[in-house]
C-alpha cells in the first residue's frame, strides 16, 4: 500500500510521520493531494504561520478517520507533499527583510529610498512564491489530484486559485472565511501581502466569477468601499451576521443566504482567523468575535446540499505564535481538524 510498507489500521493511531492523518499512502496512490506552503515573509503582527502546515500535520495523527458526515471518505487518499526546504529558506531570508521595512514604517522613517529597495526585493520573492505554488498545484490538478493547499500565510493561494482558474477557465466562486477582508491594493508596501490576498484574487486575469465573503470583521474603509464598487463580491460581516442571529434568525437561514450568492463550483479559502480566537489563539493576527467549528462544519455541509461541487480548498493562518511547536497543541489539533473535514467534504463533492 506504501513505499514504507506499514499495514494500515484505520481504527489505530500511526505516526504522522507515515502521512498525513496517520494515512501512510503516496502520491500516486492518493486521490486528494495537499501542498505545503511553509511561508510567512509579509506577516505584520503575530509570527509563527510558516509553520502552520508542520503542527497540523503533527496533530493530525490523532483524529479518529471515521467521520459521521463523509463516511470513509479518507480511503480515497490523503497525501502531503514533503515540506519544501528551498522555500522555508527563501521564507526566512525575506521575511527579516520586510520585518526590516515594517519596523522603518511604522516608526515613519524619511529614508523612501532604501524602504523602496526593500519592498521591492519582498514583492520579487512573493511573486517567485506565486509562481512555485502555481507551479506545484497545476501539477496536482495536471495528474487528475483533487487539490488542498495548506499555508502559510494567507497571502499562499493565489497562485492556487490561478491554477484552478486555468482548469476551469474562471467558472468558480471563492468562499472566503476570514476576520479580515484582504481587499488592499497593497499593505506595508507589499503588493503581495496577506492582507491583499483577495484583492489580488479579484483583480487577475485569471479572477473567479464571485467572491462571497464570511465572518469579516476586521477591515479599512479602502476595503469597505472595494467590495461596496463590486458587484462580483459579496461580504458577509460577522457584525451584521451577529445581529441576525441574536434577532431570532437561524444559522441555517443565514447559510442560505450566503450559499446563493456562489455559483456551482466552490473554492474555499479559509483563514483560521475566521473562527473565534478560543479555537485558534495563536493565529497571527487574532480578532474578536467570529465562527465556531460548528457552525463553519454545518456551513460546508450545506454547500454541499445545495448541490454545489468543492473544486478545491486552502487553509491557512494556523500559527505558532512564536511558541515551540509543542506548546501550541490546541492550534495543531484545531487546524488539523478543519483540514479533515474540508478534505472529506472535496472528496464526496467530487464523488
Amino acid at each position: 500500500m506504501s513505499e514504507k510498507n506499514v499495514k494500515f489500521d484505520p481504527t489505530t493511531t500511526i505516526s504522522a510521520e507515515f502521512g498525513i492523518f496517520g494515512i501512510p499512502m503516496t502520491e500516486e496512490e492518493s486521490r486528494v493531494i495537499l501542498v505545503p506552503v511553509p511561508w510567512e515573509v509579509t506577516t505584520s503582527y503575530g509570527e509563527g504561520a510558516s509553520r502552520g502546515p508542520k503542527i497540523i500535520r503533527q496533530a493530525s495523527e490523532q483524529i479518529d478517520l471515521f467521520d459521521i458526515e463523509v463516511g470513509k471518505a479518507y480511503e480515497v487518499g490523503y497525501h502531503m507533499r514533503d515540506f519544501p526546504e528551498d522555500l522555508c529558506q527563501m521564507n526566512d531570508r525575506f521575511k527579516a527583510v520586510a520585518q526590516e521595512l515594517i519596523e522603518m514604517r511604522t516608526s515613519m522613517s524619511e529614508d523612501h529610498a532604501k524602504m523602496d529597495l526593500l519592498a521591492s526585493e519582498v514583492n520579487v520573492a512573493c511573486e517567485n512564491m506565486t509562481q512555485w505554488v502555481y507551479d506545484q498545484c497545476s501539477d496536482v490538478l495536471k495528474k487528475g489530484k483533487l487539490l488542498g493547499l495548506v499555508g502559510g500565510d494567507h497571502s499562499t493561494p493565489l497562485g492556487a486559485i490561478r491554477a484552478v482558474s486555468n482548469k476551469f477557465k474562471g467558472d468558480f466562486g471563492v468562499l472566503h472565511i476570514d476576520a479580515h477582508a484582504d481587499l488592499r491594493k497593497g499593505y506595508q508596501g507589499f503588493k503581495q501581502s496577506h492582507a491583499s490576498i483577495m484583492y489580488n484574487v479579484m483583480t487577475d486575469a485569471k479572477k473567479p466569477k464571485k467572491l462571497v465573503q464570511v465572518g469579516i470583521r476586521d477591515f479599512c474603509e479602502e476595503e469597505y468601499d472595494f467590495s461596496n464598487s463590486r458587484e462580483d463580491i459579496k461580504t458577509h460581516y460577522d457584525l451584521e451576521l451577529k445581529r441576525r442571529m441574536l434577532k431570532g434568525e437561524t444559522w441555517e437561514k443565514l447559510c442560505q443566504d450566503i450559499i446563493k450568492d456562489l455559483p456551482q463550483n466552490v473554492y474555499i479559502s479559509f483563514d483560521i482567523d475566521g473562527l473565534d480566537p478560543a479555537f485558534c489563539p495563536h493565529t497571527g493576527t487574532p480578532v474578536p468575535g467570529g465562527l465556531s467549528v460548528d457552525q463553519v462544519f454545518f456551513l460546508f455541509r450545506e454547500v454541499h446540499n445545495s448541490g454545489r461541487k468543492i473544486i478545491a480548498f486552502d487553509l491557512n493562518e494556523v500559527s505558532t505564535g512564536g511558541l515551540a511547536e509543542h506548546e501550541v497543541e490546541w492550534d495543531g489539533n484545531v487546524g488539523a481538524r478543519i483540514l479533515y473535514k474540508m478534505c472529506g467534504w472535496l472528496v464526496k463533492s467530487n464523488a
